[in-house]
């Protein structure tokens, strides 16, 4: 990382920690397999099949922002989103970027936390944000792969500081070796000093869900240590949920320390047939020494410009006491 020029995009490969999957354990006998002339046909399918199954690491960063900030980042707001990639439509993709970038400086955030950011070979969704806004970013692929079918979509984390030591994690809980659920984290480097911050994106159903987050847990705590950092995204579990209840005892819920009773609805599922499904799926999350920072604010937003996901955002504001 030290070859780094600042203020540009490099694309660097990280250490995470993920388990091999049986798919990519299996891969020197399927490389034999499809030499044989018989098989030999399918060997475009089976590349393109081992690509999306390749483990998580690759990352895209960009250090500097285009633009300095005056903060000295003791004020500091805090956004994250599921940005909704609607693959393989991608309907409105743009116009629906745009609004969320509107929302982004209506609000004057300063850390962005984003998950569900899509690319495919003639738009990639984080470049097109970076630049938009003029922050520095770093952006994780976690499931397809551009290159082999076109399209592919991970976390991201933009800011109006530099950023500095960019780490990933592959959470595990999963044999299936084309779905994956990461963690990733970087340090904004203010000028009143380091802050770890991490956007996240877990998995769907109840068991894997409680394993990533135990381990999310373990991972971050190692990284941060007794530090404050802030974790938001995506959890997919409501906050009634047991995980989500015994996480709550080690981390700080910055929307529910200010709203203890209000509807937390970030996210509405429609049924077919009538009716829907309201939960809480999205939070921002304080680690570690919680008398440094006071939260301010806590909300959940949708863009005035026009909706730019089936999640609503979040954004926490926060001063620090330290």
């Amino acid at each position: 990382k030290s070859d780094i020029v600042a203020g540009m995009l490099a694309e660097l490969t990280l250490n995470t920690q993920s388990r091999p999957n049986w798919f990519w354990q299996l891969r020197p006998l399927g490389r034999r397999l499809f030499q044989m002339p018989v098989l030999s046909m399918l060997r475009p399918l089976a590349s393109k099949a081992a690509a999306v199954a390749t483990p998580a690491g690759r990352i895209s960063f960009q250090e500097s922002p285009a633009l300095s900030s005056a903060s000295d980042g003791r004020q500091l707001t805090l956004f994250s989103a599921n940005l909704y990639h609607d693959w393989p439509r991608h309907r409105r993709l743009r116009s629906r970027l745009e609004s969320v970038a509107q929302l982004i400086e209506a609000e004057a955030a300063d850390i962005i936390l984003l998950q569900e950011v899509s690319r495919t070979p003639t738009f990639r969704s984080d470049e097109w944000l970076a630049q938009r806004l003029g922050m520095a970013y770093v952006y994780a692929r976690a499931n397809g792969h551009e290159s082999a079918i076109g399209f592919e979509e991970g976390l991201a984390i933009f800011s109006r500081f530099p950023l500095a030591q960019p780490v990933l994690t592959e959470l595990g809980g999963s044999s299936n070796p084309f779905s994956r659920r990461l963690g990733l984290g970087v340090e904004v480097v203010m000028p009143s000093g380091r802050l770890p911050v991490f956007s996240v994106h877990l998995a769907l159903t109840a068991g894997r869900n409680s394993e990533q987050v135990s381990q999310l847990q373990r991972w971050i705590g190692g990284i941060a240590g007794s530090r404050p950092a802030l974790i938001g995204g995506d959890f997919n579990a409501h906050e009634t949920a047991a995980t989500m209840m015994r996480l709550r005892s080690f981390w700080l819920d910055t929307f529910r320390l200010l709203h203890p009773d209000t509807d937390g609805t970030t996210h509405e599922l429609r049924w077919p047939w009538g009716g829907s499904r309201r939960r809480r799926l999205d939070y921002h999350f304080l680690h570690g020494d919680k008398a440094c920072w006071q939260i301010q604010e806590a909300q959940h937003l949708q863009s005035a410009a026009g909706r730019h996901s089936d999640h609503s955002a979040v954004l926490t504001r926060l001063s620090s006491r330290c």
